[in-house]
């Protein structure tokens, strides 16, 4: 049994049949599956744009061929199958996959969606969804942040960088920051971080510079998306067991190290947490989002929606990601 609006068995989506830079993306028309028991159809307003995204596309991670891409998204409930408690016309978001979202419409499980709240508008939504879920877990469950804690993010303008500064700085933490640009660096003191460290610049010597904030000591945790760049500067950066959250690669995989680098560098913890480990039922990925929109409607968290793109323009949007040209979170508007 299936209720809908006027379901149109056509939609249009980005697709790859090959890895590789932006330009594999097209743009093409694809059919829109009728809702199954347990399934929704979602039209969407809005889509999130994420540096994980360019992963699939270039074949660092892996993508059944052809491809769909994008994992975030909102929308307006379009059709639901058997067995959904959702109703037509519910506004929903999703941050959890499947792999699909840059499209018009999708057919997608009704247990990773969230019903968005009044006060949240469509474009925060998917913009926050993906990096604020991330960042719940990193800040509430991979570390528990706190009053007193210190913390060392990377890429502190980008998307993830800005709600994990505001949400630390929420919680009573110190928060330090790397950022490329003078005008990042201005942006990230204005959304939480005490001290921005300039680390793209000649000289500079990140873990020296965080061993001058901290008095010597180092910071508690590091959160790590930036990768190969970065990671050595994050180990030298912790205190004597301190813990290094590796959870992305925008400058490419982090370099094999042996383990007993750990023991001399002062019983370190490294972990590389996904959003799947943690968002992984309905139950868990409902509370989750229910913590990240309660610090959203408190104001303690505000997303910035640095730029966005017609949805048929993904190829560019990947462009200005992959090329630092953006700040804050992109959505790609179908």
């Amino acid at each position: 049994m299936i209720a809908a609006m006027a379901l149109p068995s056509r939609s249009h989506a980005i697709r790859f049949d090959r890895t590789g830079g932006p330009d594999v993306l097209d743009w093409v028309e694809v059919d829109v599956a009728e809702p199954g028991p347990g399934e929704v159809v979602v039209r969407h307003t809005a889509v999130g744009l994420n540096f994980v995204d360019t992963y699939f596309r270039s074949g660092l991670y892996p993508a059944r061929l052809p491809s769909g891409l994008g994992m975030e998204a909102a929308g307006v409930v379009e059709a639901i199958g058997d067995g959904v408690e959702l109703a037509v016309g519910d506004r929903v978001a999703y941050g959890t996959g499947p792999i699909g979202a840059y499209a018009e419409a999708v057919t997608v499980p009704d247990g990773g969606l969230v019903r968005v709240p009044d006060g949240v508008d469509d474009q925060t939504a998917a913009a926050i969804m993906l990096k604020g879920l991330t960042t719940q877990y990193l800040l509430r469950q991979t570390y528990d942040v706190g009053p007193g804690t210190v913390v060392l993010g990377h890429a502190a303008a980008g998307g993830v960088g800005l709600i994990l500064g505001q949400w630390a700085k929420a919680l009573g933490a110190t928060v330090i920051g790397t950022a490329s640009t003078p005008a990042k660096r201005e942006l990230a003191l204005a959304n939480g971080y005490d001290h921005v460290i300039a680390y793209r610049d000649a000289g500079v010597d990140v873990a020296a510079e965080v061993r001058a904030l901290t008095d010597g000591r180092g910071v508690d945790v590091v959160y790590d998306g930036v990768g190969a760049d970065t990671f050595m500067a994050s180990m030298d950066s912790l205190r004597p067991r301190g813990m290094l959250v590796t959870y992305g690669n925008a400058s490419g995989p982090v370099p094999a190290f042996e383990p007993s680098i750990l023991a001399t560098k002062g019983s370190l913890f490294v972990t590389r947490p996904t959003l799947a480990s943690y968002a992984d039922s309905p139950a868990a990925t409902q509370a989750m989002a229910d913590d990240l929109f309660a610090v959203v409607a408190s104001g303690d968290v505000s997303m910035l929606v640095g730029q966005t793109f017609p949805l048929a323009e993904a190829a560019h949007a990947h462009e200005e990601l992959e090329a630092g040209r953006t700040t804050g979170s992109t959505v790609l508007l179908p």
